[in-house]
Order: structure tokens, then C-alpha cells, then sequence
């Protein structure tokens, strides 16, 4: 199938042949027939993209700042490798389309397949087919032209904002900005009883606006503008001003204030800024609001990825309602659309409406992509990238940002990079297209069965983790998994189970038993001495909505990143867990990551790790000390090592190394030599069950004692 993408890099668009996009259990598979290109946000980021890298950082200095830090933290080669890793990827377009149901996953309910559905969010991409959460697609009756439904997603962008402005029967409102969004808000106020007026400063999209029922509209520039409309109000000023433009000026919100009346309510869509005289706002207690995007539930992981919606009772207006009322009004004709669609382009000439639309050559309001039947893969081959590999080659489930800045940068191609299979197809292409592997596929089974794949790196987010290392080990494969082995205890268990009869050998990415600076540790201890162990991480707050605190997709940072450091303390005291006492602080997310946990090791050694998520992100993150015979080891954020002995010595790194090119390559050569892999099985086994009696001991309040 086709998709349109671009790189960040300068904003070179490609229409590349990509696998079909997989569904989970809250999601559908749509093949698109229309999608519609959003002029103000996809132009920002083609005009962003297609920009030069001193002109990129003008435009976006907050993420100048992040690289900034970056560097002084990772070093100047690190960071440049980190940064054109994300300018390089092909990144899609599109958040508003339309088309038939192909495939419905196992919890979707009342959408089938043949039905005609809207779509809208960051899946609903120009792309021959879509994968797309539940409730973020909503039914199209047949009588309902496609290339109107498509329009669905940007018409809910109009719709919530209305919301906001709360208005009634026969009140009034202005509209400042009337391009696609504006024009479409004006029609629902028309069909909401609610007088429509309009201002642009362009004579055009005025003219239009009259033409689709507004009450007045005219040019912000004209004589006596503001009079007009106080007049066209009954002398009081509207009740509410809703502002759809897209500006770097503060025009917009200063004749707002002006335009209101006592009271009155100013809602901003648009992207402008909110500064503001005093004056106007204050003498009348205006409200100024945001409205969020297509309505609640929008950037809500459970409502849009899982598919939990809100009561009816308690919110009436969620995003997906707001898209099903949209449609409704298409299907009783109160709105008209033909009006609006001023260019409509195959998807192979994309790149000519962005163009066209950067380059403002001719009028355009609503600009569509029509789509053709797709020719559906579950694999495409990078031919460039063929391998004579025939047994014995690598495969990647997820290649995320984490796998593609530390784990893949450090497999040489001669190594047999066969498949990469990602949620998203253009991820996929793009990853196999970079780092040399011959196909690209959306289904993980595609590379875990696959004859010449005979290691499988696993790094898809948590929850799926078990999953496959499970599938991987009954298939007989090698399998590398990025640390949590599992999110259950049983779990556990059942991979404990299968790695004792598989052919296929384990290990998980804990990296930092391969730092330069830990490996100097363990050349000068013996693992029969005891030693006491104090592991300060800095972690830093995350918040409720990220994907690594919902105990389903991420376990929470206990499972997810602690496990790291009590797998370190182990590895460093040379001998198993054998009790594990944990203590935290408790906070109002309830999400016990500010935290200490007591462990004790089987040759009398023992450890703290203090992780901490209510520090300062100014203090490094990492902070290790070892004491053992007289001597004492100090790493901090593995950039040095200052030890203390008979006499005082520093060893200092040229930039912070974890150790995950290290852990790579031994994992690597013991593949291909056939030996023992570099972590065994039972160190990950307990260090997997130690964290999980971390959770246990916090629940208990008790000393937990690993048998």
C-alpha cells in the first residue's frame, strides 16, 4: 500500500510502498478513500520541515534548548547521531480522513466491516489504508458523500470550539480567521440558530463566508469594521468570539476583547498567542477559554487507545460524538462542503498540493488526497538491502527511538539484518530503509517465523514484551529483549518454563552490567568478598498520561526501569537476590516512584537503591557507590569513576557510556560463536523476581524473602 511521508531532515516527500498497518483489539482497519490536507498544521510542519537548519532552530527553540542539554549529558557526537536519527525518519501527515472498514479488532463492537467511517487523530494519515482506535472513527450513512465525511476530524476541530463558547438560540458570535476551519464554524452556528458573523483580512474567504450564511462578515481592515459588527449585535457586542486563525499577532485576541460584549466569552482554537491588553478584558470580565482539539478525550490515552469511553451522563460531548454530529448534520444537508472543496489531488501528486499550498499560487480552502484500491502487503522488500543471509539472520519486533539510537547503530549489516516489523508501516520502511534490513512488515509473527531469522531483538513497548520472548523461545529463537522481561509474575514463570527446553537462548537489555566503568569494578572485587552497595537515581517526574505509567502498557517505573538498577546491585555483588524490602513515599498519582529498596545478597553483601522521581533535573541522573575491602568505587553518571584506596584515583569517560555497545556486541559474538549468552538465565530470573517482590513488599509493608 501507499503512504505520503516526509522528512524532517528538509522536507523531502516520498510516496513509498508500506506493509498494511496491524489492529489491536480497539481499533479498525480502514481503507481511505479521501483524507484532507490541513493547510494551517500540516503546512506549518511541510514549511518547518522544508526549512534550513539555522531557520529550524529560529522556529523551534524549545527543542534548540533540549539539545543543547542533551549535548552537555551525552556529548556532542551522541546528541548530532541522536538528532539526525529523528530529522531522518519518515515521518507521516494527516489526521482527517474517510473510508470503508476492512478488519475490526476483537472488542470493536458496533462498527462492522463495510461500513463507511470518518477517521481522525494521529493513525488517520494519508495512506492507502489506516489503522485507527475505536473511538476515534465514527459511522458515515451511505447517502453521505465521502469526500464530506473526510472532512469529519477538522469539523470537530470547529465543533468544540462552539462548545466552549456555550451559546444559545438567537445569540450572536464572531469568527476571526475564516479559512477552512472558519467557514465551517460558521455554517454550525447557522445550524445551531446562532447569528454567524465573520472577519478575515482576506477579501476572499469573506466573499465565501456571506455566500454559506453568515449574517455579515468582512475584512478586519475595512472602515468602520468594529461598528459594524456592534451594530449588526444590537449595539451590545457579540456574546462570544471564537478564533480560528493562525497567527504569530496579537490582533486577533486584542479586537476579541474589543467585539465582545459584557461578559462575553472569547474562545481560542487557532494557534495565536493569548497576550492581551488589560483594558477591554478587564472593564468587562471577559472569559477567555482554549478549546482542545476535536473535544474531551482527545490525548487520553484510555478513551483513545483503549477504547473506554465517557457517560453520556457526565460528559455529552466527548471528540467521537462531536464527529458523529458533524456527520449527521452532512446527512440532513444542513451543511454544505461542495463550497469548500476547492482542489482534490491523487495521492501520487501529493506533493504538488503541498506546493501549491506553501506557495499560495492560487486560492484553496479545502485541499483533498482520493485514494485507489490498495494493493495490501503484509511485507515489503527493501531490494537495495537484499541479504545472502539463508539462516542464522536478525529480526526486530519495535524499533522504536530507543532501539534505533542505541541498539541498531551498533549491528554491523554483515550480521544479516532480515526483517523489522513496527506498529506503523512508514516506521518499518523507514527503519529497514536506514539500517539495512531487507523487509519491512507490521506483523511480529512475520519475523519471529521467519527460516532465516535466527535472533530476534524484541523492543515494542512493555506489555508486549512476554508475548513474544515467549513466541521467540518456542520457535527455537534467540531473543534479545529490551528490559521488562514481563509485566506478571506468572509471567515469569512461563518464560522460566520455556527457556529450559527451547533451542533458542535469552537476554535482556541490562546494559549497564557492560559500562567501561562497572566492568573496571568487577576486574578489581571478587565476588566471594561482601560488599554494601548505595545506587542514587534521580529519575525525574513522569507524568500520569505517559505510556510507562499505565500499569498495563508500562507496568509502572518499578517493572520498567527499576529493575535495571536492582539487576546492577546484583551483578556487582556477584551473587543472587535473597531478600528484597522496599519503602516509598506516597504521592497523589499513587505511583510509588519515589522509593528505597533494602536488598541482600546471597554472599553476605548488601544494597540500597534510592530511586527518586521528586529531585531537581539539574543533579546528574546516576550515582553508584561500592564499598568493598578497604576501598571505595564511586561512578557518577557513568561519565567517571573516582576511587578511593590506598590511594585517590579518577577515570574519567569522553561522554557517558551505559554500556549498551558493549552489551550488544557480546551478546553478538556469543550468538555466532554458539556460546553461553552474556547475562544467564537465572541472574535474569531473579533479578526479574526481585522487582516484582518490590511491589509485593511495598503492598506488605514486609521483608520479602526470595527463595
Amino acid at each position: 500500500m501507499l503512504q505520503l511521508t516526509q522528512q524532517l531532515k528538509d522536507g523531502t516527500m516520498e510516496i513509498i510502498d508500506v506493509p498494511a498497518p496491524m489492529i489491536d483489539e480497539n481499533s479498525v482497519l480502514v481503507r481511505n478513500y479521501y483524507s484532507v490536507i490541513s493547510a494551517g498544521t500540516e503546512g506549518k510542519n511541510v514549511k518547518d520541515a522544508r526549512m534550513g537548519y539555522i531557520a529550524k532552530a529560529k522556529a523551534r527553540q524549545k527543542e534548540v534548548k533540549l539539545v543543547i542539554e542533551a549535548a552537555k549529558n551525552e556529548g556532542l557526537k551522541k546528541t548530532y547521531e541522536l538528532v539526525m536519527n529523528k530529522l531522518d525518519a519518515l515521518s507521516p501527515l494527516g489526521y482527517s480522513c474517510a473510508g470503508e472498514v476492512l478488519a475490526v479488532g476483537s472488542s470493536v463492537r458496533d462498527i462492522q466491516v463495510g461500513d463507511f467511517v470518518a477517521c481522525g487523530g494521529s493513525g488517520a494519515v494519508h495512506a492507502e489504508v489506516v489503522a485507527i482506535p475505536v473511538n476515534l472513527c465514527a459511522k458515515v450513512d451511505k447517502s453521505v458523500d465521502m469526500r464530506y465525511a473526510s472532512f469529519t476530524t477538522v469539523a470537530a476541530i470547529a465543533m468544540q470550539g462552539i462548545r466552549q463558547a456555550d451559546l444559545r438560540l438567537g445569540e450572536s458570535c464572531v469568527v476571526i480567521g475564516l479559512g477552512l476551519i472558519g467557514q465551517i464554524t460558521i455554517q454550525l452556528l447557522n445550524a445551531a440558530g446562532v447569528d454567524a458573523i465573520g472577519v478575515d483580512i482576506d477579501d476572499r474567504q469573506v466573499a465565501l463566508a456571506n455566500e454559506l450564511g453568515a449574517k455579515v462578515a468582512l475584512n478586519r481592515n475595512a472602515d468602520g469594521a468594529e461598528q459594524i459588527i456592534r451594530d449588526a449585535t444590537g449595539g451590545f457586542g457579540c456574546d462570544a468570539v471564537i478564533i480560528t486563525a493562525g497567527t504569530s499577532s496579537t490582533d486577533p485576541v486584542e479586537l476579541a476583547g474589543k467585539l465582545c460584549r459584557q461578559k462575553g466569552k472569547v474562545i481560542i482554537v487557532g494557534a495565536v498567542p493569548t497576550g492581551f491588553s488589560r483594558e477591554f478584558y478587564y472593564k468587562k470580565e471577559l472569559e477567555l477559554r482554549m478549546s482542545c482539539s476535536y473535544g474531551p478525550g482527545r490525548y487520553d490515552t484510555d478513551y483513545e487507545e483503549n477504547g473506554i469511553d465517557y457517560p453520556i451522563g457526565y460528559v455529552r460531548w466527548t471528540e467521537n460524538r462531536n464527529m458523529q454530529a458533524f456527520i449527521d448534520l452532512l446527512e440532513k444537508k444542513k451543511i454544505d462542503m461542495e463550497k469548500l472543496i476547492t482542489h482534490t489531488y491523487k495521492i501520487n501528486d501529493a506533493k504538488a498540493a503541498y506546493d501549491m499550498i506553501l506557495g499560495k499560487n492560487e486560492p484553496f480552502i479545502g485541499v483533498l488526497l482520493q485514494y485507489d484500491k490498495p494493493d495490501l502487503k503484509d511485507k515489503v522488500r527493501i531490494e537495495a538491502n537484499k541479504s545472502e543471509v539463508v539462516k542464522g539472520g536478525i529480526g526486530f519486533v519495535g524499533a522504536g527511538s530507543f532501539a534505533q539510537n542505541e541498539i541498531l547503530p551498533n549491528i554491523p549489516k554483515s550480521a544479516g539484518l532480515i526483517g523489522v516489523a513496527t506498529n506503523h508501516g512508514n516506521t518499518a520502511a523507514s527503519v529497514a530503509r536506514k539500517f539495512g534490513f531487507e523487509n519491512a512488515l507490521t506483523n511480529p509473527d512475520g519475523v519471529i517465523n521467519d527460516d532465516r531469522i535466527g535472533t530476534v531483538f524484541v523492543m515494542t513497548r512493555h506489555n508486549l514484551h512476554a508475548e513474544n520472548v515467549m513466541k521467540c523461545l518456542r520457535a527455537g529463537k534467540n531473543v534479545f529483549v529490551e528490559k521488562p522481561l514481563c509485566l506478571k509474575e506468572e509471567e515469569l514463570h512461563e518464560i522460566q518454563a520455556l527457556e529450559a527446553k527451547s533451542a533458542g537462548q535469552l537476554m535482556i537489555g541490562y546494559n549497564r552490567r557492560f559500562a567501561p566503568l562497572v566492568q573496571k569494578i568487577k576486574q578489581r572485587t571478587k565476588d566471594d568478598v561482601p560488599k554494601s552497595i548505595i545506587y542514587r537515581v534521580n529519575s525525574g517526574f513522569i507524568p500520569k498520561g505517559h505510556w510507562t505509567q499505565d500499569p498495563s502498557i508500562g507496568g509502572g517505573r518499578i517493572l520498567g526501569e527499576v529493575c535495571h538498577f536492582i539487576d546492577l546491585a546484583a551483578y556487582v555483588a556477584g551473587a543472587k537476590i535473597t531478600s528484597v524490602y522496599a519503602t516509598s513515599v506516597s504521592n497523589a498519582d499513587d505511583f510509588n516512584d519515589i522509593l528505597t529498596i533494602n536488598l541482600t545478597f546471597a554472599n553476605g553483601s548488601i544494597a540500597s537503591v534510592n530511586y527518586l522521581a521528586n529531585g531537581s533535573k539539574a543533579l546528574p541522573k546516576e550515582y553508584l557507590e561500592v564499598f568493598y575491602a578497604g576501598t571505595v568505587y564511586i561512578i557518577d553518571d557513568y561519565k567517571k569513576m573516582d576511587i578511593y584506596g590506598s590511594k585517590a584515583e579518577t577515570i574519567k569517560m569522553p561522554s557517558r557510556d551505559k554500556g549498551h555497545k558493549n552489551e550488544v556486541k557480546a551478546f553478538l559474538d556469543a550468538m555466532q560463536n554458539r556460546k553461553a549468552a552474556p547475562i544467564s538465565a537465572d541472574d535474569i530470573f531473579n533479578s526479574t523476581l526481585a522487582t516484582f517482590k518490590v511491589l509485593e513488599s511495598l503492598a506488605t509493608k514486609q521483608v520479602i524473602r526470595l527463595a
